[in-house]
């Protein structure tokens, strides 16, 4: 007995099925064998039927007698079938049987003679129990008298060759099904094995055991299956890699700062010091708590997108004015470096969004512009409208640039290029977020050795700023 699983489902199935299939096949055709003998033993029947109305026609033209009846028995009696002579109640006047019951024949063959038609019948033979079939049929006598002329053979020989047809039937099929069995636990374990392997590496790799890999040259689906597993678990690996070497990146920034701090703060304490020396430590005590805020913000606003939490301020903003701020912002960072700050507008363009938010992805993309740029270089920030409904921020420098390998990686989370730089590697996975949720694209392209060009496709807005009263003294956008 095959034990509850899906191998034992797919067998039964394949197996109903085909047996469902034979079964109507050999129903049908045994029904139609059985039709075709009866068939042929009734068309034999009405022909000497027929021989034997014309015969009787134009031999016999006068009146019915018990010569006339001797005559038709002796020329048109057929073997292994009975003709009989009967009344039109039925009653036997004579027959090619030398002894006749004394009864009356109610079987519905004659009733349907007396009606004009052929009749047939097939059924037990009274007495006997043997399978019969019986064709009768009226015949008249110039136009008055009229009898009925009635054949009765045996179905016994037909019904045994039919029954070891049946048999023979039965036979065969048991055979195939034999075969489908066989063919049925065949494509059971060619479907049940691959996944048993799937199952099993799966549970390797829900403790843990990610290196476990799905051998086999599967097809179709279970391939599709097998193969994005094992993508999963490389994912995973990569994943956890990324994380691991986050979580030490992430500890030696954070230790960086804190050590300055706690430092200098002990040498503060233990007093003796000038003002300058007193100015210059609390400077760096400020400095470093300004970067471990910044750290703690990053992480916080990537859990916020992470979680979907992160919640945008959308406002009519000049692009130009956020790309303005942002330069300002580095500027004191670009100038230690002497690199070229530049910004190319063409004029005026406003879209919706949220200008802190947009702000805090140029900043991200100008500074790293700034940290992998040599000095005495330029960065160009441009913007340009590609069509009614967009408009790109490029943020183009002649850096280190980025490898092709290292390319596709550079916006995941966690990811960095040159950990040696600092950073959580949180910043591009963060801008991008940010820009999608403005409905907008992040495009990186870049060649190592000569520079990186990250655009910023953001939809333009047709709603203008509200117009300032006459005389009135509004803001101005620089």
């Amino acid at each position: 007995m095959i034990k509850k699983g899906m191998r034992r489902q797919i067998v039964l199935h394949y197996i109903l099925v085909v047996f469902v299939a034979l079964l109507l096949v050999e129903v049908i055709f045994l029904l139609a064998i059985r039709t075709y003998y009866y068939d042929s033993v009734y068309n034999k029947i009405t022909t000497q039927i027929g021989i034997s109305e014309n015969f009787y026609k134009f031999t016999f033209s006068n009146e019915g007698s018990p010569v006339h009846f001797q005559k038709l028995l002796e020329y048109f009696d057929m073997d292994n079938t009975e003709l009989e002579i009967l009344t039109l109640n039925g009653d036997i006047l004579t027959g090619s049987t030398p002894f006749q019951p004394d009864r009356t024949i109610t079987t519905s063959d004659v009733s349907e003679a007396v009606g004009g038609s052929i009749g047939r019948w097939v059924g037990r033979q009274a007495g006997t129990n043997e399978s019969v079939m019986a064709v009768s049929k009226m015949l008249h006598i110039n136009g008055r008298d009229s009898f009925i002329v009635r054949y009765l053979t045996s179905m016994e020989r037909i019904n045994s060759d039919l029954l070891n047809l049946t048999l023979v039937s039965i036979g065969i099929g048991a055979a195939v099904m034999a075969i489908v069995m066989l063919f049925s636990f065949g494509l059971a374990n060619s479907i049940v094995k691959p996944l048993n392997n799937i199952t099993a590496v799966s549970a390797q790799m829900a403790k843990g055991r990610f290196t476990t890999r799905i051998k086999g040259d599967y097809k179709y689906e279970i391939g599709d299956l097998a193969t994005t597993l094992n993508y999963m678990a490389d994912e995973i690996i990569r994943s956890n890699q990324i994380k691991d070497d986050f979580i030490s990146s992430i500890s030696h920034e954070l230790r960086t700062p804190l050590t300055s701090i706690k430092g200098w703060s002990e040498t503060l304490i233990s007093g003796g010091y000038d003002p300058e020396e007193t100015k210059l430590g609390m400077g760096i005590i400020s400095k470093e708590s300004d970067r471990l805020i910044g750290l703690v913000e990053e992480i916080l606003d990537f859990s916020k997108l992470q979680q979907n939490e992160m919640k945008l301020s959308i406002a009519l903003i000049d692009i130009k004015v956020v790309l303005q701020e942002t330069i300002l912002n580095v500027w004191a960072k670009a100038e230690k470096k002497r690199i070229h700050l530049l910004l190319e507008c063409e004029g005026t363009i406003y879209i919706k969004g949220d200008a802190n938010r947009l702000k805090q992805v140029f900043l991200n993309l100008v500074d790293n512009a700034v940290k992998f740029s040599p000095e005495d270089s330029s960065i160009v920030l441009s913007t340009h409208r590609l069509s009614k409904e967009e408009m790109a921020v490029i943020v183009r420098d002649s850096g280190i640039g980025i490898s092709e390998a290292h390319l596709s990686r550079v916006r995941d989370r966690f990811f960095q290029v040159d950990a040696l730089n600092g950073g959580t590697g949180l910043g591009l996975a963060i801008s991008q977020q940010i820009v999608e949720l403005h409905h907008g694209k992040l495009e990186l392209d870049s060649e190592l050795g000569k520079g990186t060009q990250v655009t910023v496709i953001l939809p333009l807005t047709e709603e203008q700023p509200p117009v300032a009263a006459e005389g009135g003294n509004g803001p101005e956008l620089l």
